[in-house]
């Protein structure tokens, strides 16, 4: 028996707004959705075009306040092959929110206060 990862989900409240944060601040891009006819849910599963992973966004309509996120002790991590232009980009867009020099990487929280890892490729 093999697992495969396919994707990971988080909740968004506007979807629209998490959908352009992840096209300008990591490049993901919407490869399927799921919008049922009731309008209860929308779901929208977003690529990298490298990976064979996919990144899960779920808006709910009846959920209409911010999401708790505890303590947030959960990340996604996104290896990228330009650090110093990412990082610059990332502070342009305002979303860096920790900086971790001693291990060579950052953190940028999207919309809904989600941290992401932002590593190098290291050689």
């Amino acid at each position: 028996m093999q697992f495969k990862m396919i994707h990971n989900n988080i909740n968004v409240s506007n979807l629209e707004k998490s959908l352009a944060f992840y096209k300008e601040a990591l490049g993901l891009y919407p490869a399927r959705e799921n919008f049922p006819d009731d309008g209860a849910f929308k779901i929208v599963y977003l690529e990298d075009g490298v990976s064979n992973w996919q990144l899960e966004l779920t808006w709910l309509r009846d959920h209409p306040q911010a999401y708790d996120l505890g303590e947030n002790e959960i990340h996604l991590a996104f290896r990228v092959d330009d650090f110093d232009a990412a990082f610059k980009k990332h502070s342009e867009m305002g979303c860096v929110c920790y900086e971790n020099h001693k291990m060579g990487i950052y953190f940028i929280s999207d919309p809904d206060g989600y941290w992401l890892e932002i590593c190098p490729t290291r050689k």
